[in-house]
């Protein structure tokens, strides 16, 4: 199987899910429709990773490890971070970019 036509399992932790759900509710404070559409749009991505989850950048910070996790900006304003290993794409957390996520690292 060449490498273009490998397939990925595509995981989702309950942590990433969790905060996914935050940012969910509170947009859906301001718009349901924007809110639906946000997690539309994470649905969509996160398909995406199962043909092709090294299309995205590596996320850049002197407090991780070189090359261990990869970033992709959706909804605007909204980041999803994934490490693979293997054949198995780990969606690790979502945060919204406005804000400081670098408690997280």
């Amino acid at each position: 199987m060449s490498e273009r036509s490998k397939k990925y399992t595509v995981k989702i932790t309950e942590t990433a899910w969790d905060m996914l759900i935050v940012h969910a509710r509170f947009l859906a404070n301001v718009s349901i429709s924007a809110a639906n559409r946000m997690m539309d749009t994470f649905l969509e991505i996160t398909d995406s990773f199962s043909t092709m989850p090294e299309q995205n950048p590596w996320l850049e910070n002197e407090s991780i490890p070189f090359q261990k996790y990869r970033k992709i900006l959706f909804g605007r304003h909204y980041i999803s971070l994934y490490i693979i290993q293997g054949n198995v794409v780990y969606i690790t957390a979502v945060v919204d970019s406005r804000q400081d996520y670098a408690w997280l690292l």
